[in-house]
């Protein structure tokens, strides 16, 4: 007589659906050097969410998919690679220029440059290690850096420290979630949730700024 055959073990992405499911599949099945790749991607296309992607990289270390440092490590490279093509356009093209070049990408907006700009202007050099902390500054705050002819060494040193922190945290964040699987399952949804209304209200803010910009320029 057959005996009951064994249940397969859960994979550390079962149970997390809609967007935060998508994420980590994709993180599981792109490794280390993928989180690097959307952290990378997240320095260039700010609506990219890290909130989302590094504390799912952690969770994802935590049932022991991925490498934990090799994570940590990749995530700060990307964001320091990243970080360097905004600050070499400031460099090679001057603020106005990069901003204009780049306020055309899909959500992105010229506001969000200039506010970049000013936070800049306003703290100086430690604004490049405060602004990695802050979401809307974090991704942007390269370019004045880079128009404004920072050294590249204390450039490098700031985005460093900052974007350390700010991985770390969220990191490690989803690292101690981790052992909490159902906590993490019966969550995901409402994070899923946030994400997509994130997304919605900012695709709608960026269409009500524009339009608005276009009605003031007739």
């Amino acid at each position: 007589m057959w005996g009951a055959a064994a249940a397969e073990p859960a994979g550390p992405t079962d149970g997390l659906g809609g967007l935060v499911g998508v994420a980590a599949r994709a993180i599981d099945r792109l490794g280390e050097w993928g989180v690097g790749a959307f952290t990378l991607a997240e320095t260039m296309v700010p609506p990219i969410p890290s909130e989302v992607i590094l504390p799912l990289a952690g969770y994802l270390a935590r049932q022991g998919a991925l490498n934990l440092v090799l994570v940590f490590v990749t995530s700060t490279l990307g964001a320091y690679a990243g970080a360097l093509l905004l600050y070499w356009l400031g460099a090679k093209l001057g603020l106005e220029r990069s901003i204009r070049g780049l306020s055309r990408l899909p959500l992105v907006d010229r506001e969000d440059f200039e506010h970049a700009a000013a936070w800049f202007r306003r703290h100086g050099r430690p604004s490049i290690f405060f602004g990695r902390l802050l979401p809307g500054v974090r991704s942007l705050i390269s370019l004045p850096a880079g128009a404004s002819a920072m050294p590249l060494g204390t450039f490098s040193l700031y985005t460093l420290a900052g974007s350390s922190v700010w991985n770390g945290a969220l990191i490690g964040l989803g690292y101690l979630l981790g052992t909490q699987y159902r906590l993490i399952e019966e969550y995901s949804r409402f994070l899923n949730y946030a994400v997509y209304a994130a997304l919605v209200i900012t695709v709608v803010l960026l269409v009500v700024r524009r339009f608005r910009r276009a009605k003031a320029n007739r």
